[in-house]
């Protein structure tokens, strides 16, 4: 944590003892001795292995026809850069087509099946657009922080712990899925648990980022 980030802790808590402040940074950077945040996956099932390209119409048919013959194709190219990633079969909805795999396949990877498609002589290459993955939540559950706010006797709001996400450098890029859910650590604790929902990638990137 940088120094911007201390002056910020201690901006909104004020009073809060050195000690405290400590702690909290401890949470925030994972260090040494501090209990890391508990992750978990909200999001689950065969969205984990579903690649989505945009393309139109009259291309998703040409590929949707030849479904058998894709499917072979990719694999050979997913196989070339030695992946242990197999595509099982290609559907579409609407404008895109939907390819599944066995395995949840890394973001960096799908530029390999973007090349294929954009050399496939059958295709359109200026039709299709670049592959993505659906997004996943994950949260975080971060303890250590007060519940009370200092000076104003009001416990800490989902607006708070937002608006102290956007100034910490360990969260940026982290796009808030849900509103942070606050509870005290227990009936007479004067101590927060909060748990914070994120977009995050199939793999959980980000969460294993901001731990780590």
């Amino acid at each position: 944590m940088n120094v911007e980030d201390v002056l910020y802790i201690k901006d909104i808590f004020s009073t809060l003892p050195a000690n405290k402040v400590a702690e909290i940074m401890d949470i925030i950077n994972k260090n040494i001795g501090a209990k890391k945040p508990k992750i978990n996956i909200t999001t689950k099932g065969l969205s984990r292995k579903q690649i989505i390209i945009p393309i139109t119409n009259s291309n998703t048919e040409i590929i949707i026809n030849s479904a058998n013959q894709q499917i072979t194709n990719i694999n050979r190219c997913l196989k070339e850069i030695k992946l242990d990633i197999t595509a099982d079969f290609i559907y579409k909805i609407d404008d895109r087509i939907i390819i599944t795999t066995n395995k949840a396949i890394a973001a960096l990877d799908l530029k390999v099946i973007k090349k294929y498609l954009k050399n496939n002589n059958e295709i359109n290459s200026d039709s299709i657009k670049s592959p993505y993955l659906l997004m996943s939540k994950s949260y975080l559950k971060i303890i250590g922080l007060p519940y009370i706010l200092e000076q104003t006797n009001s416990s800490v709001t989902p607006d708070i712990i937002k608006s102290i996400i956007k100034k910490m450098h360990i969260f940026n890029n982290i796009i808030l899925a849900l509103k942070s859910c606050i509870v005290k650590a227990s009936p007479k604790s004067d101590m927060a648990i909060v748990w914070v929902n994120i977009w995050d990638s199939q793999n959980r990137t980000k969460a294993k980022t901001i731990i780590n």
